[in-house]
C-alpha cells in the first residue's frame, strides 16, 4: 500500500513528461504565470534585502561596535543578545508572512496558471485525441508514426 502511494506521488511530480500535451513555453509566457512570478519576485526580493541588511548589520555591529553591542539592557542581557535573538524572531515572522502571502496570493495565481496551461494543452491536443494529428504532432518520415513534441 505504501508503495502505491509512493508511486502515485512520483507520477504527480513527473514534470513535463506528466502532461506531454501541454505547451510548456506557452504556459510559462501566459499572463497568469507572468503575474505569479512578478508578484512573488516583488515580495521575495525586498524581504531578502531586508534579511541581508539585518543579518550582516548584526555582524558589522558585532565587529565594529563592540561597546554598543556590550551595553546592558537588563542585568546580563546586552544589546548584542537582543539583536541575536531578534534574528530568530525575524526568521519566524518572515516565514509566517510568506506562508500567509502564499495562501492568499501565490497559490491562487499558481492554480489559475496551471488551469490555463492544462486548458491550452487540452485544446492543442484536441484533434489528435480524435485520430488526426494535432498542431503539436509531427510525422516521422522513416516510420510514418506521429511524434508528439512538447
Amino acid at each position: 500500500m505504501a508503495h502505491q502511494a509512493q508511486g502515485a506521488s512520483a507520477a504527480s511530480t513527473a514534470g513535463p513528461s506528466h502532461h506531454p500535451d501541454v505547451d510548456w513555453r506557452a504556459a510559462a509566457s501566459s499572463p497568469e504565470f507572468e503575474e505569479l512570478t512578478r508578484r512573488r519576485r516583488s515580495f521575495v526580493i525586498p524581504v531578502l534585502g531586508f534579511v541581508f541588511v539585518w543579518y550582516f548589520g548584526f555582524i558589522a555591529l558585532a565587529g565594529y561596535a563592540p561597546d554598543f553591542m556590550g551595553e546592558r539592557l537588563v542585568e546580563g542581557f546586552t544589546v548584542g543578545y537582543a539583536l541575536a535573538l531578534s534574528q530568530f524572531v525575524m526568521t519566524w515572522f518572515l516565514g509566517w508572512l510568506y506562508l500567509r502571502k502564499a495562501d492568499t496570493v501565490f497559490d491562487p495565481l499558481a492554480k489559475r496558471a496551471a488551469e490555463r496551461a492544462l486548458e491550452g494543452g487540452e485544446l492543442r491536443a484536441g484533434p489528435a485525441a480524435h485520430g488526426g494529428p494535432g498542431p503539436a504532432a509531427h510525422g516521422d518520415p522513416a516510420t510514418g508514426s506521429p511524434e508528439v513534441r512538447p
